[in-house]
């Protein structure tokens, strides 16, 4: 197989899929591949007390509780919806848990103002169906159709991105758990295979944009994933995609913990300054998720790599952050400069280890955006 840009998770995860599959014991729900105590080791990691021959690495980091919930939801009849704020994961804990359950986590509809109800049903094939006529050889099932005839999960990103009218064509397929084809006269219904299931994602911050029916809300188990602000497992999620766009892009490069911890420290303080704030003035556009974390890490690392010395320095992350965060011209500049004045400056006084370096590279980048 040739080469991937960004490989799925049963691609990229092969091998571990393949073992767990072969020592796996457990019940399985349906068609499932693995069993959901094995679904869930897959994503949270093995412990000594699971006696695996090898280890199994952990790829999601969060409560342990919202993984089992989920698995539990993808067991029985109802869709799963995992809602939080942007980049806390959700996605990724979408694609693991297909990847684990049908190793298929590629049957993905993306919503937005433009997704129509063909999207998650079927269109066709125009010339086919001058040739031929309408007929199940020309019709062009949707991911989610695709996903109801193989028996496997099918993903709808973004709901509430999507129309109201898109998200009721949802309701008759989670309930009923078929799709008709008026077209049709032979052959015109689709019937969800066992093991059919659905996992939606929504952002918190969409709400208002696209609100779900009651109707709808009753059909999907709801599990809220927060923001993390745990230090130590934000830190081993920035360390983890970290190290793997480290190898994608095969630099040598180290990434030093002070480094890490001053990344860490300043989305603190400027999560803590817009808690505080009292307008949407005072607060950043931006999200301030770990996932907007990592970003900032990744363009530094590639500008040291390309532009730089191919030394990650204090300076560089600075510029980094501050180029990723200022998007509003002069609102989050001016919150920037804030900080970086009562908040850094005071810092780099009292602690001279590498806060000095990001004060200056800080404010040489606010200047340039100025």
């Amino acid at each position: 197989m040739s080469e991937m840009l960004r490989a799925p998770a049963e691609v990229k995860y092969a091998d571990e899929l393949d073992y767990l599959e072969s020592v796996d014991t457990g019940p399985k729900p349906f068609s499932w591949r693995l069993s959901p105590r094995m679904v869930r080791l897959f994503v949270l990691g093995s412990e000594r007390a699971d006696g695996l021959e090898r280890e199994i690495p952990q790829k999601w980091f969060g409560d342990r509780s919202f993984v089992e919930r989920s698995i539990v939801t993808l067991a029985s009849d109802r869709g799963l919806l995992l809602i939080g704020d942007p980049g806390t994961g959700k996605s990724w804990l979408a694609e693991l848990l297909s990847a684990a359950i049908c190793r298929n986590s590629t049957l993905v509809v993306q919503g937005t103002a433009g997704t129509t109800e063909d999207h998650i049903k079927y269109s066709w094939n125009v010339s086919m169906v001058i040739a031929k006529g309408q007929s199940r050889e020309s019709m062009i099932p949707s991911p989610i159709m695709t996903a109801m005839e193989q028996g496997v999960v099918g993903r709808f990103e973004e709901l509430t991105r999507s129309t109201s009218d898109v998200q009721d064509a949802l309701i008759s397929i989670l309930s009923e758990k078929y799709v008709s084809i008026p077209e049709l006269n032979d052959d015109n219904i689709v019937f969800a295979q066992p093991g059919f299931s659905i996992i939606a994602t929504a952002n918190s911050r969409d709400r208002g944009v696209n609100d779900l029916s009651s109707a709808l809300k009753r059909r999907f188990n709801f599990v809220r994933i927060p923001v993390v602000t745990n230090k130590r497992s934000e830190a081993e999620i920035v360390r983890f995609r970290t190290e793997e766009l480290l190898r994608r892009h095969r630099i040598e490069l180290d990434v030093p913990p002070t480094l890490l911890d001053i990344l860490l420290q300043s989305f603190a303080d400027l999560r803590a300054a817009a808690a505080s704030a009292t307008s949407d003035d005072e607060k950043l556009e931006s999200a301030l998720s770990t996932a907007e974390q990592i970003g900032v890490l990744e363009d530094a690392i590639l500008h040291s790599q390309f532009f730089g010395d191919r030394t990650l320095r204090v300076e560089t992350l600075a510029g980094s952050l501050m180029g990723s965060l200022a998007r509003r011209n002069p609102e989050d500049l001016a919150i920037l400069n804030k900080y970086l004045h009562g908040v850094v400056e005071p810092r780099a006084k009292q602690n001279g280890e590498g806060w000095a370096g990001f004060l200056d590279g800080g404010r040489q980048a606010i200047a340039s955006l100025s």
